[in-house]
């Protein structure tokens, strides 16, 4: 079970790197937009360089033919490193690309999945990462537990070693539903990694420890005794 933050912005990045137990960093054109006209290869080894290169990094590709997407592929690899997860739709031209890039050796994460079809698709393709998207799924009306559950079961049933790395999540709750239906990992947005802690119980019951000792030792803390 792993823990990916789904942004390009360097800052929270950073932070979140800093606190909670990251394993990467997921990025889309989308994404990438939110930060503005970046120059992009300096920012994606800005990103690089905060979380080393044991951690992985996903960039998409921009192009939607075969041609141009195994242009951007070499273009990423060229300007960021050779170890980057190439994150590819799975549509008819994107399987090509994923087997075209497995064979180069290439990491590859297959994209855009709404479905079971999809993933299995990638899967006989070789990819080394699924994506499917959770909330976009449940906003159609698509029980994604479920698609992630079968896909789970399908990778374990012939011995697959592709990853699920479930995406698009909105609220926590998700991400739970994500990981106990069998994602090995999921990319989360910084908000949404917040969220886990914005918990009001949680604050409540910090304080009311917080005011239990200040009543017992006047404020001092265990360090200051």
């Amino acid at each position: 079970m792993k823990y990916l933050i789904d942004s390009a912005n360097l800052d929270e990045i950073r932070a979140l790197s800093e606190y909670l137990p990251i394993a990467g960093v997921t990025s889309n054109p989308s994404i990438v937009k939110k930060e503005g006209s970046v120059p992009f290869f300096a920012h994606m080894r800005e990103i690089r360089s905060i979380i080393g290169k044991l951690r992985p990094l996903h960039i998409q590709v921009t192009a939607t033919d075969y041609d141009g997407m195994m242009r951007d592929a070499e273009a990423v690899f060229h300007h960021v490193d050779e170890k980057v997860f190439i994150k590819v739709p799975v549509d008819f031209e994107g399987v090509k690309v994923i087997k075209a890039l497995r064979r180069q050796g290439a990491n590859v994460t297959a994209t855009a999945v709404y479905g079971m079809d999809q993933a299995f698709m990638a899967l006989e393709a070789g990819a080394d990462c699924i994506a499917p998207y959770y909330n976009r799924m449940e906003a159609l009306g698509v029980d994604a537990a479920s698609v992630i559950g079968n896909i789970a079961g399908i990778i374990a049933h012939y011995g697959y070693e592709t990853e699920i790395l479930a995406a698009s999540f909105k609220q926590p709750a998700q991400i739970d539903r994500a990981i106990l239906a069998g994602a090995h990992s999921v990319t989360v947005a910084p908000d949404v990694l917040r969220g886990i802690f914005a918990k009001q119980v949680v604050a409540d019951a910090v304080q009311a420890f917080s005011d239990d000792w200040a009543g017992l030792y006047g404020g001092k803390t265990l360090a200051e005794l």
